[in-house]
């Protein structure tokens, strides 16, 4: 609906009041809202009124779901665990009455005609579903534009992207609009958005959240599943977001999810062991990301926990593995209902350029990289970058397993590790139209996509102009020489950097305490990382 349509209390000044209720964590409205202190209503006029002034700022949003939500934040369950408290939804997020685009124009006025099992999981838990937030035309991006909703841009800087394909959602939390959303992530598309905005996810593995009855880009898709994940503005309500899903025991709503409760971690008594991702042999981090890194393994090393380097199972044979496993129609699936006339995501037509090369012509471009450019990297990469046949895809999927496998016994058990620590991305948030050359840059996401590892993002620092300025760079391939054209210190001086941390497959509690450690020794070292102010 047309924001000019809505009642004159949603457009109005925020209040005092209202101010008030977007500094609490969930967990206090919840319990306001539970002992009858604190009504819905006011909650939603708080962050509604707060959610527009983002997408003024920002295009965040795609739908303005606030109308309806007046009538369910009236009718919602006040003893819920997440009673009366608005939640933001990703633009693919199925919800009754409303449409799920994925940014493509031929989708428009095509409603969901019931809810997605989260949101069925969410109104029960006495949530309250209020807008939907940009994404990328394809999902297959990390940026979050597209015709039909414009680009959606980063608040800490609007020249940036905000990230994606869930960065609508990024750059609503980090505004403060909502202080809880949900997302999804296939490549990084919850924890590159965390990254580039400064908040907080946990991508979990396959079987913890609901994902059926939403829409996807590449129905059918399972040789990298995609998972709907939680963000949060705060890690305080990143956890009272995850345990109040958990708590309605997703396993009864959908066949999909496993029957897992919510397991407490105790790390305060024992000395923790991680293994430390420097370089993934790709793209080196820049040197902003490879400081917010160093920050943290010079905390956690300080409190007396081991942080060794790892040489882990080849990152670069994953990368080219996953590639391979999401996109062996050639990405047919996900631009097919692209319109003639209707803009395509710069990274995605670059990829299609490279998946439809010709058999012939890909094998002389690939000598001319591998023996002329002397480049093994990028030739190897294109090399693979074709359309497979089924009997193409089988032996891929089974190389996949061998793939986790080598991980397991080499990492997990090989070296004893509670946690892997790298950085999200080799770069803070880029321009818009970055992801031309950034696109093939995402290994450090795709990574734990492709082996089902629980992995979250929290931000450390800012980029600094004069402590991250580039110097002597020489890059060792055509994937690390593009990224490395769109870092400039001085230009990106003022966004979020975050860290990535990985535990085993369903490791999400393990994770969550992991984050808290790591947040706690970094406020110990004076090193806290500051919200955008409300």
């Amino acid at each position: 609906m047309a924001i000019k349509e809505l009642p004159d209390v949603f457009r109005q000044s925020l209040s005092s009041a209202d101010v008030q209720i977007l500094n609490l964590p969930i967990s206090v409205l919840v319990s306001s809202v539970q002992k009858g202190e604190r009504d819905p209503s006011d909650i939603l006029v708080a962050f509604s009124k707060k959610s527009l002034e983002a997408h003024r700022a920002t295009n965040c949003l795609t739908e303005i779901m606030i109308l309806s939500a007046q009538t369910w934040a009236k009718e919602c369950n006040r003893n819920g665990p997440l009673a009366g408290v608005p939640v933001s939804l990703k633009d693919t997020v199925g919800i009754s009455g409303w449409d799920s685009t994925c940014g493509i124009s031929a989708w428009v006025g095509k409603p969901s005609k019931t809810d997605s099992t989260i949101v069925k999981l969410l109104r029960d838990a006495g949530a309250v579903p209020f807008v939907k937030t940009n994404i990328p035309i394809t999902l297959l991006s990390f940026e979050s534009a597209s015709d039909l909703f414009g680009v959606a841009k980063n608040p800490h800087n609007t020249a940036y992207t905000p990230g994606g394909s869930s960065g609508g959602e990024a750059a609503l939390l980090a505004y403060g609009g909502a202080r809880i959303g949900i997302g999804s992530d296939v490549a990084g598309s919850v924890r590159i958005p965390a990254h580039y905005s400064g908040v907080y996810t946990i991508k979990c593995s396959t079987g913890r959240m609901p994902k059926m009855g939403s829409a996807t880009s590449i129905p059918g898709q399972e040789g990298v599943p995609a998972v709907y994940s939680p963000m949060a503005r705060t890690l305080e309500d990143l956890e009272t977001f995850w345990r109040a899903i958990v708590s309605m025991k997703p396993w009864e709503y959908e066949h999909t999810c496993l029957e897992l409760p919510w397991r407490p971690v105790d790390l305060s008594n024992k000395t923790l062991r991680f293994g430390v991702m420097w370089d993934d042999g790709v793209v080196r981090p820049s040197p902003a990301c490879a400081r917010a890194l160093k920050l943290v393994v010079d905390s956690v090393q300080r409190a007396g926990h081991t942080a060794v380097p790892i040489t882990p199972p080849s990152p670069y044979e994953g990368l080219k593995l996953a590639f391979q496993l999401m996109c062996a129609d050639a990405i047919k699936t996900a631009t097919a209902p692209i319109r003639f006339w209707e803009s395509n995501d710069p990274g995605m037509r670059q990829a299609r350029l490279i998946f439809g090369i010709p058999h012939w012509m890909r094998k002389l471009y690939v000598w001319w990289i591998r023996y002329v450019k002397r480049d093994e990297i990028y030739a190897g990469l294109v090399e693979v970058c074709y359309e497979k046949s089924v009997m193409e895809y089988w032996p891929l999927v089974a190389k996949r397993e061998t793939y986790k496998k080598e991980w397991f016994d080499d990492v997990w058990k090989g070296q004893d590790l509670d946690f892997v620590l790298t950085v999200p991305n080799s770069l803070p948030a880029v321009r818009h139209g970055g992801m031309k050359e950034g696109w093939k840059a995402c290994g450090y996401t795709f990574l734990f996509n492709l082996l089902d590892l629980s992995s979250g993002v929290l931000p450390v620092t800012r980029v600094d102009a004069a402590l991250d300025n580039l110097e002597n760079f020489q890059a060792r391939n055509a994937i690390e020489e593009g990224q490395y054209r769109l870092y400039d210190s001085v230009s990106m001086a003022g966004l979020p950097v975050g860290v990535q941390l990985v535990g085993k497959r369903l490791e999400e509690e393990k994770v969550m305490e992991g984050m808290k450690l790591i947040e706690q020794l970094l406020l110990r070292d004076g090193k806290i990382y500051e919200l955008l102010a409300l």
